[in-house]
This record gives C-alpha cells, structure tokens and sequence, in this order.
C-alpha cells in the first residue's frame, strides 16, 4: 500500500471538512472518517510512516492523524 496515496486519500478528506470555521471540529471530523472507513491497515501504514508524508498533507489532516494516531 502506497503510503503517498494514502496521503493524497486522507487530503481529499480534508478538503471536504476545510470548509468547516471551526478547525478542531473539522479535525475530529477527518479522524472520524478515517476511523470508521480506513481499513486498519490502511491506518498502520500512514501512523508509521506519518512523518515522511508529513509536508504532502494539509495541516488539519495531519493534525487529525496524529490525533488519530495518540488514540490508536
């Protein structure tokens, strides 16, 4: 699994919540999704490598992540 789809996947997530004013209402929302629809190992593979994607991403999804990721 191609850790910069999976980048790419989780900014079209983002795009859709960035449009929410309030960002860490937007945040939970991103970690929702991903949490209910990414199959788990979808998960492990953007936590482990979250830093090395870390400048493709928008700065809320890799703020919901990390939080997603703390929680995992």
């Amino acid at each position: 699994m191609d850790v910069h789809n999976l980048a790419k996947m989780a900014n079209q997530i983002g795009s859709f919540f960035e449009a929410y004013p309030d960002r860490k209402f937007a945040e939970g929302e991103i970690a929702g999704h991903i949490r209910k629809f990414w199959e788990p190992r979808m998960r492990s593979v953007i936590f482990d490598e979250l830093e090395t994607v870390k400048g493709e991403l928008h700065p809320t999804v890799y703020a919901a992540l990390l939080s997603l990721k703390s929680a995992h």
